[in-house]
């Protein structure tokens, strides 16, 4: 019984107008060269795992590899009731302490890597994007993906020009496809923008996002000289950070939601 009342409960904190989309996900590699590509790298397989556990389904819409390892960005796409309800605590700088596997002398690094999470946004609703507005330029897509994916211009770049966003998909072989994703991406982030302009809060999601570096981590994950895994948000903590990697997040989440519901009633 208190098992369900506990899922009553957190259920009844996804409320907003939006909570029911599915996600996209954008991670990119902050301060800390190689690290920071890894830790990236990291942050994918988390979310990855708690996907899994939701019964969700992950799409990569684009991916930039690292130099020497891990990745310098990706996007990808969560499908699944809710989930942009829960991902979008997400969205932040997430910090990581830990011995570094690429330091030959074991010394203690720390990284960065930056969450953005957008909900994705039905066909039915309608985004004014103007043809003479975007400008769109293919490239040969890179990194794994077959024999077919290297040999054609089939990976497409589109930026709106009036708002200056600029999105991206390689994941399929055929140009038009790409283009589609691209576009669905692009309504998206339109659509994010305007709402969160309704909310007020535009200037601080996207005209004053921070460095990704020091003071500006929403989340903390040490692995040395301690285990532990922080929310600076919500003070919400564990000292079990190898089970967060391995996708154990749904206490950090409802925590944010908790601290979003309080606030609101408070407003």
């Amino acid at each position: 019984m208190k098992q369900k009342l506990d899922n009553l409960e957190f259920n009844s904190l996804l409320g907003g107008e939006a909570d029911r989309n599915n996600a996209i996900m954008t991670v990119t590699a902050g301060a800390g060269g190689t690290e920071s590509c890894d830790w990236a790298a990291m942050l994918i397989r988390m979310y990855g795992k708690w996907a899994d556990s939701k019964g969700y389904q992950i799409t990569v819409i684009d991916q930039v590899t690292g130099e020497e390892a891990g990745i310098k960005n990706a996007t990808i796409l969560i499908k699944g009731d809710y989930s942009y309800g829960f991902l979008k605590a997400e969205s932040g700088v997430h910090r990581l302490v830990r011995i570094s596997p690429f330091d030959s002398n074991k010394r203690r690094h720390t990284s960065f890597a930056s969450i953005d999470v957008i909900p994705e946004v039905s066909d039915d609703i309608q985004i004014d994007i103007k043809e003479p507005d975007l400008r769109i330029d293919t490239y040969r897509a890179g990194g794994a993906g077959g024999q077919h994916v290297n040999k054609t211009d089939s990976a497409v770049r589109i930026t709106h020009m009036p708002s200056g966003i600029v999105v991206q998909c390689q994941n399929e072989r055929s140009q038009f496809k790409n283009k589609q994703t691209a576009l669905k991406i692009l309504k998206a982030k339109l659509y994010d923008r305007e709402r969160m302009k309704k909310a007020k809060a535009l200037e601080s999601a996207y005209d004053a996002k921070k460095e990704i570096a020091w003071g500006s981590q929403i989340r903390s994950y040490v692995l040395h000289p301690y285990s532990m895994v922080k929310d600076h948000r919500t003070e919400c903590e564990t000292g079990n950070a190898q089970a967060v990697l391995e996708g154990k997040l749904d206490p950090f989440m409802e925590s944010y939601l908790k601290m979003v519901k309080g606030q609101r009633a408070g407003a």
